[in-house]
């Protein structure tokens, strides 16, 4: 299933797998820094998850969003 851009307005960039129950998102701390999370619904085929990691630079968090929709993207 395919992964597509729900939002992104600056602050918050958000991705939505197909079947709609993941998300990835990306958001900027107010205190500097990002914050990444994997939220996978126990209703997904794969198994449910919840995941969330800080990172000083927006490059290293826009890899880990990257990797976690690489691996949680499931065939249709």
């Amino acid at each position: 299933m395919s992964w597509s851009l729900g939002r992104d307005d600056g602050t918050i960039t958000e991705w939505e797998r197909s079947d709609g129950y993941a998300s990835v998102r990306l958001r900027e701390r107010g205190a500097g820094g990002f914050v990444v999370r994997l939220d996978v619904m126990e209703q997904a085929e794969d198994e449910s998850a919840y995941e969330r990691e800080r990172f000083d630079d927006r490059e290293e968090a826009e890899d880990r969003a990257a990797a976690w929709r690489e691996a949680r993207d499931i065939g249709e």
